[in-house]
């Protein structure tokens, strides 16, 4: 009973991870991006590899706030989507809007501070999405914890990356950096101790 659901599971995960690629795939092929396209696109990819980003937190936080343990098996999958979204994020940013130009890709990463924090992100979950197979956990070890604690800090870059799109405060921005606070607050030892005791029978 328990494979079932865990199949069901990863089967509406996948679904759902799709969709917005889909979504996206469909709008271009019937020409309907609007009046700024490569804009559009930016701002989608790279709003889904937040959201991503951040489920993929989530089974982790669940488990080390009740003991939940039934959406780890969709852990890896939620994390690999962030960086597929984060690819094609920097794909069109590279690609489309400034078409391969090496000089004008460097003078925007040396110029914005909101470019080095997104190339910085995605530079992180490079070695965490290639080590994220069963066969460089076993041969990583311990070390493999350790180098994927990485995705805390490569989500926060992702979110002042969000936020610095814009020129003043927005709320979706803030509602990330909320969210990934409170992720972040039940993986700090002395607050993962004391959720531990609390579930420690008496």
């Amino acid at each position: 009973m328990r494979s079932r659901t865990t199949l069901w599971l990863k089967v509406a995960t996948h679904v759902l991870a799709l969709a917005p690629l889909a979504a996206i795939g469909w709008a271009t092929w019937q020409d309907q991006l609007g009046a700024d396209p490569i804009g559009l696109l930016t701002r989608r990819t790279g709003r889904w590899a937040i959201v991503f980003l951040l489920l993929s937190l989530l089974p982790t936080f669940l488990r080390t706030l009740t003991g939940f343990r039934g959406l780890l098996p969709v852990r890896r999958a939620l994390g690999l989507y962030g960086f597929l979204y984060a690819g094609l994020h920097f794909l069109v940013f590279v690609g489309l809007d400034y078409q391969f130009d090496a000089p004008l890709i460097w003078q925007a990463i040396r110029e914005g501070r909101r470019v080095i924090a997104g190339l910085v992100a995605g530079l992180i979950l490079v070695p965490l999405a290639l080590t994220s197979t069963r066969g460089w956990i076993k041969r990583m070890g311990k070390n493999w914890k350790r180098l994927h604690r990485l995705v805390y800090l490569a989500a926060l870059l992702a979110v002042f990356h969000y936020a610095w799109t814009f020129k003043e405060l927005r709320v979706a921005p803030i509602a990330a950096g909320a969210v990934l606070l409170l992720l972040l607050a039940v993986r700090l030892p002395p607050v993962a101790r004391v959720l531990a005791r609390g579930r420690s029978p008496e």
